[in-house]
């Protein structure tokens, strides 16, 4: 079982976005979260007491900046503040789901690209190492210049997929020709081969189904993408499938940002179950039955014990590593 450093200097605090899951990362490591008091003026300015000394402390702050967005942000960065004022050694930024990461680049003229502000912000804030999952574009670790420790969500999706037998005469589906590598990532853990879709977006939130490259006829298929937002494309992408003969279509996501009319459009989607982690907090409006919610507190509790412990990571981004035994399970006997 992961057990918590031994070093004492270690702290875990909790903002707003995600407290359940900073609770589940504290239980599972077995440190209590620090006490923090989260408040607002009238006119909505944030303000923020930390209740407990963290002079000399390895801190780490545990905050998704999801919706919304700003607010969860702007806590992030004064929570930073706060604890550098506060003579903390270290600071480290736990953001399970990286907000304004879908703007990465200039896609075209006088376009910002606002996921380098937000990297840029947090550095000049004083942040010491980040520790993200699933970054929609992975180059957003070259605009931090403190470390950068980027977790994948892809073991954990493929152990649950095994764990239902969803890793026989299944084909694995990227949404676009972007996807193709989470794609190929979840289809060697469970042994299958990639489709992908080949769709046109004429504008944001919107897209246009194409055509299929590969074999998905009389398969089960698994859709995987970083994150499902307005659920546009992964239910026209399942709708496409089921016409070119996929026996049953499963989804699966990392980010469940699951903003507009996307409960909607799921509900009424040929989509069996769709498979999402915990890395933003699900209301209680959007847990309808199709939503299948899987923990991400044990690959976070376990990496930040690695890190204090200055032990690697990597073993995390098996699908066989067992968060109990902290070992790599072994093969299956054929």
């Amino acid at each position: 079982m992961v057990t918590k450093a031994q070093d004492s200097k270690l702290k875990i605090f909790s903002l707003d976005s995600n407290r359940p899951l900073a609770e589940k990362v504290a239980k599972h490591m077995g440190v209590p979260l620090g006490k923090v008091n989260v408040d607002h003026f009238s006119d909505g300015e944030i303000k923020i007491n930390i209740e407990e000394s963290v002079r000399g402390n390895d801190v780490y702050i545990i905050q998704s900046t999801s919706a919304p967005v700003n607010d969860n942000l702007m806590e992030l960065l004064i929570m930073v503040d706060a604890l550098r004022r506060a003579s903390a050694a270290t600071i480290n930024v736990v953001i399970p789901y990286y907000g304004y990461a879908r703007q990465d680049r200039k896609a075209r003229s006088r376009e910002p690209i606002t996921a380098k502000l937000v990297a840029d912000m947090l550095q000049t804030d004083g942040i010491t190492r980040v520790v993200a999952l699933d970054l929609h574009a992975a180059q957003i670790q070259g605009f931090f210049d403190v470390p950068v420790d980027h977790l994948m969500g892809a073991p954990l999706l493929a152990d649950y997929l095994i764990q239902r037998g969803l890793d026989k005469d299944v084909v694995v589906v990227s949404p676009d020709h972007g996807g193709v590598t989470r794609a190929r990532a979840l289809a060697e853990f469970l042994g299958a081969p990639i489709a992908i879709i080949d769709k046109r977006r004429p504008k944001a939130n919107v897209a246009q189904i194409m055509n299929i490259i590969g074999d998905v006829k009389g398969k089960t298929a698994i859709m995987i993408d970083d994150m499902i937002d307005t659920a546009g494309t992964i239910t026209k992408g399942a709708q496409a499938l089921i016409d070119a003969g996929a026996k049953e279509v499963y989804a699966c996501c990392t980010h469940p940002v699951l903003s507009g009319p996307a409960i909607q459009r799921l509900q009424d989607s040929p989509i069996k179950e769709v498979i999402v982690t915990d890395s933003i907090q699900l209301p209680d409006d959007k847990k309808i039955s199709k939503i299948k919610q899987i923990s991400i507190a044990p690959l976070i509790s376990d990496a930040i014990v690695r890190i204090d412990q200055n032990r690697p990571i990597s073993p995390l981004f098996n699908s066989r590593f067992d968060y109990e035994t902290d070992q790599i399970k072994p093969d299956k006997q054929k």
